[in-house]
């Protein structure tokens, strides 16, 4: 073979190989905006319908796209506007937290779910509805019930947690940094709803009074206690008056949440008069020392669950 044809046949292999190089590009592109699998699967989806597009790999951890593509048929400066038109950005600015409203929420459930036993034995004591009350009632009797509660609604958030960072391909180190907003918002928002509960709901609840209380008023009692004795002339209406005793106590009781059982266990002895709650565990009981004692109070079963002294 003659020498001119074997140079030929070189010439035009590097230049084959030379437009193979020239046409054939690979870019890494960092896209902002990404926030789950969806995300992802839509670039991927779109730019692959490109014509000049040969490969495209999204990583929404590390928030970038490495794309293979024919230099000759699209430019990267037309990749960069198609990921645009889709709403996402290839600057470097920090993506927003996901969902906030949808995060707050979740909170909010995974915060009120735990209490949902206190707030029915709450629901029912106001409604005067016993077997409900009874049926709670040994849930409240547990020192350890809302501390536990706190923790089950922890655990509740740690797990949606997992699978949102899992489902997303963002379990890791470096995932966490970045959703540290959604997680911030997400723990945040479920401690609140326990801090809310018990320092303003189950305080508040505590000294309401149920619906179909049977109370006498206090001067019905000094009426018929005038009509028996206007003969003797043994009590006094001034008398009877000052018969009223007020007794502050200090119950040992973990937190708040309790306090409804106190109240409540409390108003079942005949002669009180009423009982209010005051943060952290005080309770200032109003009685009739004719008809019941500071002992009597102090002797009811409840108190031997949270022992009680007198302030």
């Amino acid at each position: 073979m003659k020498p001119w044809f074997h140079k030929f046949i070189y010439m035009v292999s590097a230049h084959n190989h030379y437009s193979d190089q020239k046409m054939k590009s690979e870019i890494n592109i960092g896209i902002k905006g990404m926030h789950c699998k969806s995300c992802v699967q839509k670039i991927e989806e779109r730019l692959s319908e490109l014509e000049g597009i040969e490969k495209v790999s999204v990583n929404l951890e590390k928030e970038n796209a490495k794309i293979a593509f024919d230099s000759e048929k699209i430019s990267k400066k037309k990749i960069e506007e198609e990921i645009n038109s889709l709403g996402y950005t290839v600057e470097t600015t920090d993506p927003k937290t996901p969902s906030k409203k949808n995060t707050l929420r979740q909170g909010l459930v995974y915060g009120l779910l735990p209490h949902i036993g206190c707030i029915a034995f709450i629901a029912a004591s106001i409604l005067g509805i016993t077997f409900a009350t009874e049926l709670f009632k040994p849930l409240l009797l547990n020192p350890l019930f809302f501390p536990l509660m706190v923790g089950l609604s922890l655990c509740f958030a740690t797990l949606s947690s997992i699978f949102y960072l899992n489902n997303n391909g963002l379990l890791s180190w470096n995932g966490i940094k970045r959703k540290k907003g959604y997680l911030v918002l997400m723990y945040g928002s479920t401690i609140a709803v326990s801090l809310i509960m018990m320092f303003i709901v189950f305080p508040i609840t505590a000294n309401i009074e149920p619906i179909n209380a049977n109370i006498t008023p206090i001067t019905a009692n000094l009426n018929n206690t005038n009509k028996s004795n206007v003969a003797t002339g043994a009590i006094t209406l001034n008398e009877t008056k000052t018969s009223i005793e007020t007794i502050r106590l200090m119950v040992n009781i973990p937190c708040s949440g309790h306090a409804s059982l106190i109240s409540g266990e409390i108003k079942k002895i005949a002669g009180v008069n009423s009982v209010k709650y005051s943060i952290p565990n005080y309770f200032d009981v109003s009685f009739d020392p004719i008809k019941t004692s500071k002992e009597a109070i102090l002797d009811l079963e409840v108190f031997k669950s949270y022992p009680a002294k007198l302030v």
